[in-house]
C-alpha cells in the first residue's frame, strides 16, 4: 500500500508540477588504474543555448575573489571540458578568468593587410580555436566574387572605402562544398540587393547566401566572422 502511494504522488509530481526543475548532479568515476574523474551535470527546465569550452593542459588562469580582485594565477595541470549558458562567453569555470592577451595590431600593419586583403587575427592558428570564437579579415576587392555560404560562422561587414552591389538571402546557384562547412557558388537567385557604401555595417547570419555582385572600384572592408 505504502509503494502504491509512493508511486501516486511522484507521478503526480511529474505529471502535474509547471515549475521547470533546476538541479545539478555530480558525477565520479574510477577508473581501473585508481584515478579519478568527476564532473557535473547542467540540468536546467529551459534552452541553456550552451557551448562547449575546452581548455588544453598547460594554460596559465586567474581566479576571482568574492570582492572582485584578481585571485590566484595558476597554471592547469589537466585539459578542461567545459560549457557556458544563455550565450555568455565562457571563462573555464566559475571564479575563473582567461589570461589571454588582449591584442593589439599598428595602423602600418593594419594598412599592409588592407593592400592585398589578408586575415588580421586568426590566421596564425586554426578557425575557431579553443581560446577564440572570431577572426577579423581586412578584406580588399577590385573585382565581383562568387556567392558564399558560411554553415557556421556569421559575417560582421563594415565598409571603409568604395562602394559595391551585394547581394543577400535567396539561393546560391551551381554550388560546391570548398572546405568543411564552406559552400561556393556562381550566383544567387532571388536574393535581396543593396548598394553599400562606406560605413554601411551588414551583419550576415551562418547559413545565407551573400555575394559581392558587382564592385566598380577598389573596395576595403572589414569582416569580423563570429561562430
Amino acid at each position: 500500500m505504502i509503494r502504491k502511494v509512493l508511486t501516486a504522488a511522484l507521478i503526480a509530481a511529474f505529471t502535474l508540477g509547471t515549475t521547470p526543475g533546476f538541479a545539478c548532479t555530480g558525477i565520479s568515476l574510477k577508473a581501473g588504474d585508481g584515478a579519478a574523474i568527476r564532473g557535473r551535470t547542467l540540468e536546467f527546465g529551459f534552452p541553456m543555448q550552451s557551448k562547449v569550452l575546452v581548455i588544453p593542459a598547460g594554460r596559465e588562469m586567474s581566479g576571482t575573489l568574492p570582492d572582485g580582485g584578481k585571485g590566484l594565477i595558476y597554471t592547469t595541470r589537466y585539459a578542461i571540458v567545459g560549457a557556458n549558458a544563455l550565450k555568455a562567453m565562457p571563462t573555464g569555470a566559475a571564479g575563473m578568468q582567461s589570461s589571454m592577451p588582449v591584442t593589439y595590431i599598428e595602423s602600418k600593419k593594419v594598412a599592409e593587410a588592407f593592400a592585398k586583403g589578408a586575415v588580421l587575427v586568426g590566421e596564425d592558428e586554426r578557425m575557431m580555436h579553443a581560446n577564440r570564437n572570431y577572426m577579423v579579415h581586412a578584406s580588399h576587392r577590385e573585382a565581383a566574387g562568387v556567392a558564399e555560404v558560411h554553415e557556421l560562422d556569421t559575417d560582421i561587414i563594415y565598409v571603409l572605402k568604395g562602394t559595391a552591389t551585394f547581394v543577400t538571402g535567396g539561393t546560391a546557384v551551381d554550388t560546391k562544398t570548398i572546405a568543411p562547412h564552406e559552400i561556393r557558388g556562381t550566383t544567387i537567385k532571388d536574393g535581396e540587393t543593396r548598394q553599400i557604401v562606406p560605413g554601411d555595417v551588414i551583419i550576415v547570419p551562418n547559413g545565407v547566401p551573400h555575394w559581392f555582385k558587382e564592385v566598380p572600384s577598389p573596395l576595403d572592408y572589414y569582416v569580423v566572422k563570429v561562430r
